[in-house]
C-alpha cells in the first residue's frame, strides 16, 4: 500500500505567495519578472536557498549557480532521485511557472522527512539556473550544465545591456570558468521527475487537476537579421525598394504555413524594426522564430524548409540576411517506467487523470541525456502562462504535490 504521507497544504500556499512578492511589480498587471542572475532573480535564490534549510535538507549550490538541496537516503551510494523546476521567469511572467516545480518539491521531501519513513534513495530537489532563457536568448543554463551540454560559446552570449553570460555570472558570485564542476555521471541519478503548471488547455477542458506527460516538444530558436536600405518612404517607387519589414513580413507567414503543414508549432515572438520613423522605409529587422516539434525528423525538415524561405525572399527582394541559432534541444520521450509509476500513484490516491504531450520547453528536455525523465502537468486556467494572469487553483497545486510526493516514495524505496 502506498504510504499515507499528507503534504502542509498551508504551507506550501504561503511559500508559493512569499516567493511571488519577489520581482512583483507594484502594478499587479504587470506580473513578475525575475530574470537569470538579475537582483531579483537572487534574491528569489536566497528565498529557495532559506525554504530548503527551514526544511532540513543539505544545501549547495554548484558552480554555475543550480540550487541543490539533499533528503539523505539509507544507501548513500545509490543513486538519487532528483526533482525540482526553476525559479526564474519570463518579463512580466505569473506565479506558478517552475516555482510551483521548486516549492512543490521542496514541500513534497519535507512531509516525508517530517514523517520519519526511511527511504533507500536520497532526493535532490534543485532549482535550476535560467530555465526561461528570456534575458540571454538561450534557455536551460543549468540543467545543460548539471548534463554536460554548457559550452563557452554560451557564456559569451550577451544581454540587452552588453553583460556576456560569464560576466553575469560572475558578478552573481559565480566563476564561469568552472562551469564543468556541474556535470553529474548518469550513474549517480537514477530518475529526474519534474512537477509543472500545463501552461495550456488540455487538463481544463478534461476537468482533470493533474495529467502525466509522455513526451516533450524541442524547441529550436533562431534570430534573423535582415538588412535593406532605409530611404524616404515618399520619395522612393515601391518597386525600387529594399524593405526589410515586408521581407520579415513574408517570412512570417512562411513560418506559420510551414508549421501547420508539419503539424509542429512556429512562432514569431519578438521583432525590431529600423529607424522606426513613420516616413522612412524600414532599412533593417531582427525577429526570432521559435519552431517546435515532437519529432526530431519532422522539426529538422521545418528548419530546412524555413531557412530556405528566408533565403529565396531575401534573394528576391534583393536584402541581406543572417540567421543566428541561439538554441536547438532535441524532443525527449518520458520514461515509461516513471509514467507507470505516475499511473498508479494517481490510481491509488483516486486522482482523476490522462496522458498528454508537453508543447511548452522545459530542464527535462536536458535531463533525458542522462537519465530517465518523468514529468506531472497541474492544470492552468484557461491555459494561460508567461502572464501576470496565470493561475492554478489552490486545490490543484495540493493534489499535483501530493502525486509528486507519492510517487518520489516510489522511485526512493
Amino acid at each position: 500500500m502506498i504510504a499515507t504521507i499528507q503534504i502542509n497544504q498551508q504551507r506550501l500556499w504561503e511559500n508559493l505567495k512569499e516567493l511571488g512578492e519577489i520581482g512583483a511589480s507594484s502594478n499587479s498587471e504587470e506580473g513578475i519578472t525575475r530574470l537569470a542572475l538579475s537582483l531579483e532573480d537572487l534574491k528569489a535564490r536566497e528565498y529557495v536557498i532559506r525554504v530548503m534549510k527551514e526544511s532540513g535538507l543539505d544545501v549547495r549550490v554548484d558552480s554555475i549557480g543550480n540550487i541543490i538541496g539533499k533528503f539523505e537516503g539509507a544507501d548513500p551510494t545509490a543513486p538519487v532521485i532528483m526533482t525540482g523546476s526553476h525559479v526564474d521567469t519570463v518579463i512580466q511572467g505569473g506565479l506558478f511557472d517552475g516555482a510551483l516545480g521548486v516549492l512543490g518539491a521542496i514541500e513534497a521531501v519535507r512531509s516525508i522527512k517530517e514523517s520519519g519513513i526511511k527511504l533507500k534513495h536520497s532526493i535532490e530537489v534543485i532549482s535550476f539556473t535560467d530555465e526561461e532563457g528570456t534575458r540571454f536568448g538561450s534557455g536551460y543554463i543549468g540543467s545543460k550544465a548539471l548534463t554536460g551540454y554548457l559550452d563557452e560559446q554560451t557564456l559569451q552570449i550577451k544581454d540587452a545591456s552588453g553583460i556576456t553570460y560569464a560576466e553575469a555570472l560572475q558578478q552573481a558570485g559565480f566563476d564561469p570558468t568552472c562551469y564543468k564542476e556541474a556535470i553529474r555521471k548518469p550513474e549517480e541519478i537514477k530518475a529526474y521527475l519534474e512537477m509543472h503548471i500545463e501552461q495550456g488547455k488540455v487538463l481544463e477542458e478534461n476537468e482533470l487537476p493533474v495529467g502525466i506527460v509522455t513526451n516533450i516538444q524541442g524547441p529550436v530558436w533562431l534570430e534573423v537579421t535582415l538588412t535593406g536600405h532605409p530611404d524616404h518612404a515618399g520619395a522612393t517607387p515601391m518597386h525600387m525598394r529594399k524593405d526589410a519589414s515586408l521581407a520579415m513580413a513574408e517570412i512570417m507567414l512562411e513560418v506559420e504555413r510551414i508549421a501547420s503543414h508539419y503539424e509542429g508549432v512556429g512562432t514569431v515572438g519578438r521583432t525590431q524594426v529600423e529607424p522606426g520613423g513613420v516616413n522612412i522605409i524600414p532599412g533593417k529587422a531582427v525577429f526570432t522564430i521559435d519552431l517546435r516539434h515532437g519529432d526530431k525528423e519532422r522539426r529538422t525538415n521545418m528548419v530546412k524548409e524555413i531557412t530556405d524561405a528566408i533565403e529565396w525572399i531575401c534573394e528576391k527582394r534583393d536584402i541581406q540576411v543572417e540567421v543566428d541559432f541561439k538554441k536547438s534541444v532535441d524532443p525527449a520521450t518520458c520514461s515509461e517506467k516513471i509514467i507507470n509509476v505516475l499511473e498508479q500513484t494517481c490510481a491509488e490516491l483516486k486522482v482523476p487523470t490522462m496522458k498528454l504531450p508537453c508543447g511548452a520547453g522545459h530542464d527535462s528536455l536536458m535531463m533525458t541525456k542522462i537519465t530517465d525523465m518523468g514529468m506531472i502537468f497541474v492544470r492552468s486556467k484557461d491555459g494561460i502562462s508567461h502572464n501576470p494572469k496565470e493561475w492554478t487553483d489552490k486545490e490543484d497545486c495540493i493534489i499535483g504535490s501530493q502525486v509528486l510526493l507519492q510517487a518520489l516514495i516510489k522511485l526512493a524505496k
